[in-house]
């Protein structure tokens, strides 16, 4: 390897040359099948030089993780604003993922896919991201209620649920998006609103679904 491969530059560049390369070979490839080789090659560093940093390719694995869910709950927080109504905070936030999830269809491979089926320890990773979002369009929900008088008592639970249906929701259409020729970022989020805020209006507005009769 020559030495302009591996000339001297900040740490925290180095490191994120490797998670960058890491992610890449991963999404391609699959956890699993992931050459330490290939990331350090893609990377432009030696594979000593990884272990150095990283450790061990879980850990590497770790990190990658970590810094995807990162960057993902950060794009969504950074579009959403208090001061606007929930349905457009909402509205602004899915956009948001979908935008995301678009952009860094490796990252969210990394996040959605991988980290979901290879232990424990990274699918808790991923559950933290989940977790965090869940409480956030928790918030949204509950405060959409809050303002209506029709669904002022709605149980907390329910509300709860409703956010994690909308969370799953939101995950599988990000990946039909990011596998669907022509839809766009905006089109997957006003999917997405069609399916669940206009339920929710209609929650909001005391029009709830019934058990039909003899089915409770």
């Amino acid at each position: 390897m020559g030495d302009g491969r591996t000339k001297r530059m900040p740490r925290a560049e180095r490191e994120r040359q490797m998670l960058d390369a890491a992610v890449e070979v991963i999404a391609r490839h699959g956890y699993t099948a992931a050459s330490m080789d290939e990331i350090a090659e893609l990377a432009g560093v030696s594979k000593p030089l990884v272990y150095l940093y990283l450790n061990s390719k879980d850990d590497l694995f770790t990190a990658c993780i970590r810094r995807e869910a990162a960057a993902l709950t950060e794009a969504v927080r950074a579009a959403v604003r208090p001061c606007l109504p929930a349905d457009r905070q909402l509205w602004d936030g899915v956009q948001a993922f979908f935008a995301y999830t678009a952009e860094h269809p490796d990252g969210w491979t990394v996040l959605h896919l991988q980290a979901r089926t290879h232990g424990p320890r990274f699918t808790a990773e991923a559950d933290a991201m989940r977790a965090e979002m869940t409480a956030f369009v928790t918030r949204l929900i509950a405060s959409a209620a809050q303002e209506s008088p029709h669904s002022r008592d709605l149980p907390a639970a329910e509300i709860e649920g409703l956010a994690m249906a909308l969370i799953g929701a939101a995950e599988s259409l990000a990946d039909w998006a990011n596998t669907t020729d022509g839809i766009t970022a905006p089109q997957a989020a006003a999917t997405l609103m069609n399916f669940a805020w206009s339920g929710l209006g209609d929650l909001m507005s005391g029009n709830r679904w019934a058990t039909p009769v003899g089915l409770a």
